[in-house]
């Protein structure tokens, strides 16, 4: 799977373009401030309707527009292919549409068109909340297991309905008590179904991290977000009062986290940016692997600043790895000479100048 040919029009300082992209390597290169990461922006945009710089949506669109838009050509791996928009105003009103029709929700979206992301923010999936790495494991989970949509919706559902019970006693007993085995009963299918996930990407991550990193003692672990001892259905019941007083359900899949620690501390509190750069690098390229294994479809990797706290050996390293997964890679830099010996010569490679908001594809002299 890749873009053939993406358009943008009113993306920050961008002006109206149409790329034609490399279905492996593509570089976007030029000063900082140029409009390298808003063409990242804008490929997020077409795969997930939504930014990764901004939750308003009125730094995203162009002064003065009322909407941006982003069209997209997508290579399928059946050799079909597949045509997308997305049009984002600035009420916050959307409109998403796959070959010709309207799509009724993102996820639509997210299933052609799965993406990668790594950019100064990823460093969040070390350091920040638990919600951060949750989002990370349920992408993986998503993409490989086709019930957990279905069944996450349930979960959904059934939590709001005994968090609005907590908070407002709407509920008599006999409801509340139906609504706890649905909580239960598809909580139970959510930590499964990452349980299995969490098993197959441990083996992937390691390897990976390994190719990138010596380092020692670095263990990757999965809190499902209640006591591992006990069912879903005996904590809530024993909890009862105090998630009555706390208005909300504290136990469950909604507080699980994934735990990455070297020896007894926390990996973020031990290692270098660098050596964080790198471990988050691993995780996201294994679950590239993963996606690969589950489908046909392959992930697209948008990647901003990859030189940046990275030496050149690191950098090479990072770069055969991305190349290995045999799928489209969008990277941003300054000086694009730092990447020009990082492919094997066999690999196409796209050059995009970017420049005050123009883009221009230029040749790429390689030995």
């Amino acid at each position: 799977m890749s873009l053939l040919r993406v358009s943008v029009t009113a993306v920050r300082n961008l002006h109206p373009v149409t790329l034609s992209p490399s279905p492996r390597i593509n570089i976007l290169y030029g000063d900082n401030g140029s409009g390298k990461t808003s063409v990242l922006e804008a490929v997020h945009l077409l795969g997930l309707a939504r930014s990764f710089r901004s939750t308003r949506l009125t730094p995203v669109i162009q002064y003065e527009q009322p909407t941006c838009t982003v069209f997209g050509q997508v290579s399928l791996e059946s050799g079909a292919t597949s045509s997308l928009g997305v049009s984002r105003e600035r009420q916050g009103d959307f409109t998403i549409r796959i070959d010709g029709q309207n799509a009724r929700s993102a996820a639509q979206l997210a299933e052609l068109l799965p993406l990668q992301l790594i950019n100064p923010d990823s460093f969040r999936l070390l350091e920040g909340a638990p919600k951060v790495r949750r989002q990370f494991l349920d992408w993986g989970v998503f993409h490989v297991e086709p019930r957990f949509m279905a069944t996450w919706q349930r979960l959904q559902k059934a939590l709001r309905q005994r968090n609005s019970w907590l908070r407002h006693g709407t509920l008599d007993t006999a409801s509340q008590a139906v609504w706890d085995r649905e909580l239960s009963a598809s909580s139970d299918e959510i930590d499964e179904y990452r349980r299995s996930y969490i098993a197959a990407l441990k083996p992937v991550f390691e390897k990976t991290l390994s190719e990138l990193l010596d380092l020692e003692g670095l263990t990757l672990s999965y809190y499902r977000g209640w006591d591992k001892d006990r069912s879903l259905a005996e904590v809530l019941a024993t909890s009862l009062q105090r998630d009555q007083q706390m208005g909300h359900t504290q136990a469950g899949p909604q507080r699980a986290d994934l735990r990455l620690r070297l020896g007894a501390h926390n990996a973020a509190d031990i290692l270098s940016r660098g050596q964080q750069k790198l471990v988050v690098c691993a995780l996201r390229i294994a679950q590239g692997h993963l996606v690969n294994q589950a489908r046909r479809g392959q992930c697209i990797y948008l990647v901003d600043d990859l030189p940046s706290e990275l030496d050149e050996q690191h950098r090479r390293a990072l770069c055969r790895l991305l190349e290995e997964l045999n799928c489209q890679v969008f990277i941003t830099c300054v000086d694009h000479e730092f990447l020009r010996e990082s492919w094997q010569k066999e690999t196409p490679v796209a050059l995009f100048h970017v420049e005050q908001g123009h883009i221009t594809q230029t040749h790429v002299h390689r030995e």
